[in-house]
């Protein structure tokens, strides 16, 4: 019954820890900001997605599509900032 909304969110969740990486190995993290991100976009993944399910368009689906890009986007950021930082 929730596991779509669910699923959103912690997608959404995953993207703000990956985001949150990225940026502490940029050197530009900010707790206030991490934390007030991961909690809105969150909850506001999960109410899109219920209320796409409510006036019938699936959300869902476009959600994973940008949420897994940007996740993908920013573990192959964090993976090219991890190896920089070990060859210099």
């Amino acid at each position: 019954m929730f596991a779509p909304y669910l699923s959103i969110a912690v997608l959404a969740a995953l993207d703000a820890i990956c985001g949150g990486i990225r940026a502490a190995l940029e050197g530009k993290f900010t707790d206030g900001i991490f934390i007030t991100g991961f909690i809105i976009n969150t909850v506001l993944a999960a109410l899109l997605a219920w209320i796409g399910d409510k006036i019938g368009v699936d959300i869902v689906l476009a959600a994973v599509v940008m949420l897994g890009g940007r996740i993908f986007l920013n573990l192959s950021l964090i993976r090219r900032l991890l190896l920089t930082k070990a060859t210099s």
